[in-house]
């Protein structure tokens, strides 16, 4: 009987839990928190009955595995995600909005007709997507996301309203500190990986139930042991990798810091780097619009103006996405700012580029350790650490940055990797 144990129930360690379960292991499954999920989880605190998330999560189109596990544990997508053809206009109208056509149509018709934007703004990103797609989205791994558009020549007005908020959201690095090679890569999946790939899914429930809970319920129907709230200590850790067998293993799908911590002693040739990773915050903040007659925004996700002093890039208007009535989330992206600060700013920012009077404040979200700070020639750790014991997460190496989607792809990609292992002993 293989036998696998998973540390951490976030989406890396619920991906590695569903397809060890599918190639034939026996799964159990611990987590430190009561609930499952990690950094995308559902929060306690409720706003018009529905529980209110730690963050406000986008995927996009070209997240296939992530889509797929949603399938696998009985989730229809379609039905929980809006689909919404990429769209970054700001509330004046002014940027770029994609239609619903197929690729490079949509891509052409959309800079075509980009709100506010020249000839020269719009000439200067056709030229750049040629450059960048004839040379296989590939550039010098030193540079800068910064540096990749200035070698470009793309325009001050591309950069702030598509550059600068793409690179935000998708690596959660200013422009200047950003891996241009990685930024790339996440460009060539959304533009060329086929029809909708491009597109922003958004949840339009908690989630909790998007994925954490369905993937414990497939879980448990299918015999893993199942251990919210209980942590693994070290010596507990020590005491279950102790026997070196392919068809025994431990997967650390924690946090780089707990991962680090748990592995001291076993491997500190691999815990140190990983103690030393640099992460980026991410914070969120809840506003209730009680302005007479408001009845949401234009659209479910509209594009800021943003600065040191107007910090959210993105505000969700969850009364249309998740029916909270009234209910807006707005996202900061590489947050820096304190809570009180960035709250007071965003408050601020959305009142005056929204032209909203009447904000409650009903909760900031702020994620301190949400991503990795994906600089240029970040070295990652690799998944094996030990005989026996293994990590996958979104922070593990990989092509992509820490997002949802890196996440699965890292957890699903350890499994194969150690039944391949136990496959090769049994065979001989």
């Amino acid at each position: 009987m293989k036998q696998l144990t998973i540390v951490g129930a976030g989406w890396a360690g619920l991906a590695a839990a569903v397809a060890a379960t599918q190639a034939g292991w026996q799964v159990t499954l611990f987590e430190a928190a009561p609930l499952a999920g990690g950094r995308a989880r559902s929060l306690q605190q409720n706003f018009a009955d529905k529980p209110l998330d730690n963050g406000q999560h986008v995927l996009i189109g070209a997240y296939r595995d992530t889509l797929a596990l949603m399938r696998t544990v009985g989730l229809n997508p379609e039905a929980l995600l809006q689909r919404l053809p990429l769209d970054l206009r700001f509330p004046d109208g002014q940027g770029l909005s994609l239609p619903d056509w197929p690729l490079p149509f949509n891509l052409l018709a959309g800079v075509a007709r980009a709100n506010g934007w020249s000839l020269k703004d719009k000439a200067s990103l056709i030229q750049a997507s040629w450059h960048w797609q004839r040379t296989g989205f590939t550039c010098d791994d030193t540079w800068t996301v910064a540096q990749l558009c200035e070698d470009a020549r793309l325009s001050p007005r591309v950069m702030q309203q598509l550059i600068e908020p793409l690179c935000l959201s998708a690596l959660n690095t200013p422009l200047h500190q950003a891996s241009a090679t990685v930024y790339l890569r996440v460009l060539q999946d959304a533009l060329l990986g086929g029809s909708g790939s491009s597109d922003l899914l958004v949840p339009r429930i908690d989630l909790g139930a998007l994925l954490p809970d369905a993937c414990l319920q497939w879980l448990s129907t299918q015999g893993a042991d199942i251990r919210l709230g209980q942590r693994i200590t070290a010596g507990a850790l020590e005491a279950l990798t102790h026997a070196n067998s392919p068809t025994q293993a431990t997967l650390l799908a924690c946090p780089p810091w707990e991962a680090a911590r748990l592995s001291a002693d076993l491997a500190p040739k691999w815990a140190y780097p990983c103690a030393e990773l640099q992460h980026t915050a991410i914070a969120t903040v809840y506003l209730r619009c009680t302005d007479a007659g408001f009845a949401g925004l234009p659209r479910p996700m509209m594009a800021l103006y943003s600065d040191a002093q107007a910090p959210a890039q993105f505000v969700f208007d969850r009364g249309a996405l998740t029916a909270q009535p009234g209910l807006l989330a707005a996202v900061v992206s590489a947050c820096s700012a304190e809570r009180d600060e960035v709250t007071e700013q965003v408050y601020d920012q959305v009142c005056e580029q929204l032209e909203l009077t009447n904000l409650e404040v009903v909760q900031t979200v702020v994620e301190k350790r949400a991503t990795l700070a994906c600089t240029p020639l970040l070295n990652r750790p690799e998944p094996f650490i030990a005989p026996g014991l293994w990590a996958c997460g979104d922070y593990i190496c990989g092509p992509y940055p820490s997002t949802l989607e890196g996440a699965v792809r890292s957890g699903q990609q350890v499994v194969t990797q150690l039944s391949q292992m136990a496959d090769r002993q049994r065979l001989g």
